[in-house]
């Protein structure tokens, strides 16, 4: 009888356990209700990913090397940055649906509407020359083609739609172009090969990775002449920046070390590193903030990664060179 008591006493023990357990569980995956995009930079196509299944659901053809992406300010189209063919593709942020293609867009490798909505801007990175478009909710107008430095690679504008930040990838320099007079205002040396850009907040503070080195410079731009003020070791190939949402916090991906670096923006240091294998590069946020949503250039797959157990959850097969990721569900970057 001790025994039988004994055992019930264990099953019972068991099963409390497991429900505790049960109860405690975290999601496997973000709870994400829009198509995930992933640009396939050397197949010209975008994978759909089906948020419920995480698998890829179609494959749409686009043009030449699509490495960027961008909503437009109504929310109503997903533009898809093709850059050797010359061209822009409207996607259904929601559907997936193609809308419209759009040629005579010269060389868009990454592209960036302004705050007030007002303008659109293409870095023409086999180019060198910024493209500065105005944008009437429809159609795209050129304004001003801007000679820059050697190979343009990622822009940011500030809050207040005046400035135009560029990197120059094989110059190694940083530019800055006033958006009223369509002109350069300034341009200084960096480090080895920026990549992408993204200013605090306070229009003020501007993170630079740099993917020819092992983190990131931040540099004062408040000022009529820009102020280095340190170097963040972050990792090899510091790349592909994504706001937390909480106006705070800023991912970065390591191409290199395989790693995902969450900086304080404030206090200007690493806080976590997170594990994303493959080459990570651009990435999107959930709407919690919780799961990082990252291509994997160099392993043809889509990943997710957990910041609160700093695991990947999973990786999805995709195209050739993955690059842009992004879903509308997502949090807010300003």
């Amino acid at each position: 009888m001790s025994n039988v008591r004994s055992l019930a006493r264990s099953a019972v023990f068991a099963l409390a356990t497991f429900a505790i357990s049960v109860a405690n569980a975290q999601p496997a995956a973000p709870a994400i209700r829009t198509p995930v995009f992933v640009l396939n930079s050397l197949d010209a196509s975008v994978s759909v990913i089906d948020p419920v299944t995480w698998t890829e659901k179609e494959r749409i053809p686009t043009g030449k090397e699509p490495h960027h992406l961008y909503l437009t300010p109504d929310e109503k189209s997903l533009i898809v940055a093709n850059a050797l063919s010359d061209s822009l593709t409207f996607l259904d942020p929601r559907t997936a649906q193609v809308q419209r293609t759009v040629r005579g867009i010269v060389d868009p490798y990454q592209l960036q509407f302004s705050p007030d909505m007002k303008w659109f801007v293409t870095a023409a990175n086999r180019l060198n020359h910024v493209d500065i478009y105005r944008w009437d909710g429809q159609d795209l107008t050129l304004v001003k083609r801007v000679a820059t430095g050697k190979t343009p690679s990622h822009l940011f504008i500030d809050s207040k739609s005046t400035t135009l930040y560029s990197s120059m990838q094989d110059s190694d320099e940083l530019v800055s172009i006033d958006m009223a007079t369509q002109t350069i205002r300034w341009r200084i040396k960096t480090g080895a090969m920026p990549a992408d850009v993204f200013v605090a907040p306070d229009d003020r503070t501007l993170f630079l990775g740099l993917t020819g080195g092992d983190g990131v410079e931040v540099y004062d731009v408040g000022g009529a002449q820009p102020k280095l003020l340190r170097k963040i070791a972050t990792g090899r190939g510091a790349h592909a920046f994504r706001g937390a949402g909480d106006g705070r916090h800023l991912f970065v991906s390591n191409r290199v070390a395989n790693t995902i670096s969450k900086i304080d923006m404030q206090t200007q240091t690493v806080l976590a590193s997170y594990p994303a294998p493959g080459g990570p590069d651009c990435m999107d946020l959930s709407a919690d903030g919780r799961f990082i949503l990252v291509t994997s250039r160099w392993a043809k797959k889509f990943t997710i990664v957990d910041t609160v157990t700093s695991k990947v959850v999973l990786q999805v097969p995709v195209g050739r060179s993955p690059h842009g990721v992004w879903t509308l569900d997502h949090a807010r970057q300003r």
